[in-house]
């Protein structure tokens, strides 16, 4: 019994860890993201997508990034092209990893997390649009 109780609790572990649609999602640096930015050309190489709220956004954002909050970006994956390379970034990280997922499931496959979203890039000192 206490064997199948083990087998149980392990299975429900890597079912729970199993996020296949994340793990597939590249995660890239802000300093690869400033890269990205300065070489190329917002809207025909490359989207930067703000997924935190109207308020956070207004406060400071990556420059030419579009706003689409978490919450509505199911109701709004039309506004994100499938074109063209996707940062997705947060505050932190834990929103841009959810949304990421939500992209991909829907289709999406030039999608980057960029780890440490804005934390990371206030930090590194680079620029802020507002």
């Amino acid at each position: 019994m206490f064997k199948y109780i083990v087998l149980l609790i392990v299975s429900l572990g890597l079912v729970a860890c199993d996020d296949s649609a994340t793990q597939q999602v590249p995660v890239v640096s802000v300093q690869e993201a400033y890269q990205a930015l300065n070489q190329g050309q917002a809207g025909t190489s490359f989207l930067f997508l703000d997924v935190r709220t109207p308020e956070e956004y207004q406060s400071g954002h990556v420059p030419t990034a579009k706003n689409i909050p978490i919450q509505v970006l199911s109701q709004r994956l039309a506004e994100v092209p499938k074109d063209v390379k996707v940062f997705v970034y947060c505050e932190s990280g834990v929103r841009s990893t959810k949304a990421a997922k939500i992209l991909h499931d829907a289709g999406y496959t030039n999608i980057v997390n960029m780890k440490a979203s804005m934390r990371g890039w206030r930090h590194a000192g680079l620029k802020v649009e507002r």
